[in-house]
């Protein structure tokens, strides 16, 4: 049996930043959220070597190197005042804005 995936507060070009793990205090965007995984690609984090094949002429094979998904839970939002922090929600009437637990600065 499958467990369900879980629901981000994340979303795809959130600037976050990484608080545990090999690339720990590193900043950067979003670039794909993986729902079914728990996992997020951030830009130039978690940089791995991979060998890829040669698709056509002009296309180079051989090692390159890309961003590994990282969990969601090693990432922390970046809010603009006070850095990482945890995310809240604000409803003004029929809106729902997602807001920083420190400062209540709308993210």
């Amino acid at each position: 049996m499958a467990e369900a995936a879980h629901k981000f507060k994340l979303k795809k070009e959130d600037t976050v930043e990484i608080v545990a793990g090999k690339d720990k205090g590193k900043r950067g965007r979003i670039l794909k959220i993986l729902r079914d995984k728990d996992r997020l690609l951030v830009e130039g984090a978690n940089i791995v070597k991979k060998a890829q094949k040669r698709r056509n002429q002009q296309d180079r094979g051989g090692i390159v190197e890309i961003e590994a998904a990282i969990h969601s839970s090693n990432v922390m939002i970046v809010c603009k005042k006070c850095g990482p922090t945890r995310i809240g929600y604000k409803q003004e009437g029929t809106a729902k804005t997602r807001v920083c637990k420190k400062c209540g600065e709308a993210l």
